[in-house]
């Protein structure tokens, strides 16, 4: 994507951005920010990117292989702040974690799939009524996919069977053929396209919001060195995404080595992969937030009312979105 087509709205914002390490309260530079990153993502990117050579403070990465595992991790306060889709993190909230949303994205809502083997007989969304289907774990971005797609297609969940499972499982039960369709994401669509050849029955769009966010814990949002280190690797994630947009190939060869597959698999995932674009943590992702939780408990998900604008923080990480 040429320069030209980034909006100045985004452009003000890595100018923003490209100060910010500079503006960091001197006693940042003792910090040591603890960051979950769900299987290593984003440290790749920020290498790819050339982010992660000026850090004014100290980042003790933490690998996880889902939201549900990073958000475990978050509510034991093992880890400062970590990134997830929506669902993931309103689920969590739900189930106590202290944390708040200091920081969000949106791709258009592509970059989650239902993906079949290569020779299902399953060819649309209605194909999958009577089918055993894995949306990965309970309350993740994939289960939100699944349920939608079952409700667009005018299936009750009643005529499936849901199979919950970790994604190293759920990737075993589909070489196996143990389950009839995955529902995942990223890597592991584009190492089970690759490898495997599976066809994507749908890639999310329309269904889900699109939207990862950051959760930070309570007691890091209190400490102002730990919130301008997160708000500062939050920019730095902004710069990364632009950097995707406006260096194709570049990306497209970091991430073909990130997910051990051939270009020609990765490349139809470009567009999902790099169309994040920071959006203003406000009223507007509360109310997307709040159709989140309401659709988790319509499913029995979730049970209770819950007030999504209580758990979003509206401090200075929201600068560079205004």
């Amino acid at each position: 994507m040429p320069m030209s087509i980034l909006s100045l709205r985004r452009f003000s914002a890595l100018v923003l951005m490209a100060t910010t390490v500079m503006a960091l309260p001197l006693q940042a530079q003792d910090v040591v920010l603890w960051v979950g990153d769900q299987v290593g993502a984003e440290r790749a990117r920020l290498e790819a990117a050339g982010l992660l050579k000026d850090v004014p403070y100290t980042i003790e990465w933490s690998v996880y292989p889902a939201a549900v595992n990073l958000h475990e991790a978050l509510k034991a306060g093992a880890i400062d702040v970590g990134s997830s889709a929506d669902s993931p993190a309103v689920a969590a909230i739900a189930g106590g974690s202290k944390v708040k949303i200091a920081a969000a994205f949106n791709n258009g809502g592509r970059g989650t799939s239902i993906i079949v083997p290569e020779d299902s007989d399953i060819t649309s969304l209605e194909g999958l009524r009577g089918k055993t289907i894995s949306p990965t774990t309970r309350g993740s971005v994939s289960h939100y996919l699944v349920l939608g797609a079952l409700k667009q297609a005018g299936i009750d969940p009643s005529e499936v069977t849901l199979a919950f499972l970790a994604p190293t499982d759920a990737s075993a039960a589909f070489q196996a053929g143990g389950i009839d369709a995955w529902g995942t994401w990223g890597i592991y669509t584009a190492r089970t396209t690759g490898i495997l050849h599976a066809r994507i029955l749908t890639d999310g769009a329309g269904i889900n919001s699109g939207y990862s966010v950051y959760s930070v814990t309570e007691e890091a949002l209190a400490d102002p060195a730990r919130r301008a280190a997160i708000a500062d690797y939050v920019d730095r994630m902004d710069r990364a995404y632009a950097w995707s947009q406006v260096n194709r190939d570049s990306f497209l060869e970091f991430y073909s080595r990130f997910t051990k597959q051939d270009r020609e698999v990765v490349e139809p995932m470009f567009e999902e992969q790099t169309a994040y674009e920071r959006r203003p943590v406000n009223d507007a992702l509360a109310a997307d937030l709040q159709k989140v939780h309401n659709t988790w408990v319509e499913a029995g998900v979730l049970t209770g009312d819950l007030d999504m604008s209580q758990f979003i923080d509206r401090g200075p990480l929201q600068e560079a979105t205004q």
